[in-house]
């Protein structure tokens, strides 16, 4: 029992922190991934950056990395937030199970 309410709460949390990525986690990771792309792309051509193909593509590149990162970040800590919840809410019965097998 106490380790279904551990899994149930893994699957809750990253559910959930995959529902938290989509209300608030999109714009940062293309905010983020496009910014960092432009900075790489900035140092590897030595100043401004012109609108070529290359440079488009990279921005795509860049942009996707940084949304596919915020998403795996917002699921894994909320798997983790879950199955910190899970360990909490199954506690109580693990210290009774421990109490009936010591009386």
């Amino acid at each position: 029992m106490k380790n279904a309410t551990i899994k149930a709460g893994t699957k809750i949390g990253a559910t959930l922190g995959g529902l938290v990525f989509l209300v608030f986690g999109i714009v940062p990771g293309f905010y983020f991934g496009g910014y960092g792309t432009l900075i790489m792309l900035q140092g590897l051509m030595g100043g401004t950056v012109e609108p070529t193909l290359f440079v488009r593509a990279a921005m795509v590149v860049g942009i996707v990395v940084g949304i596919t990162c915020m998403a795996a970040v917002s699921i894994v800590v909320g798997g983790l937030l879950g199955t910190a919840l899970g360990y909490v809410v199954s506690a109580p019965a693990a210290l009774r199970e421990k109490k009936a097998e010591v009386a």
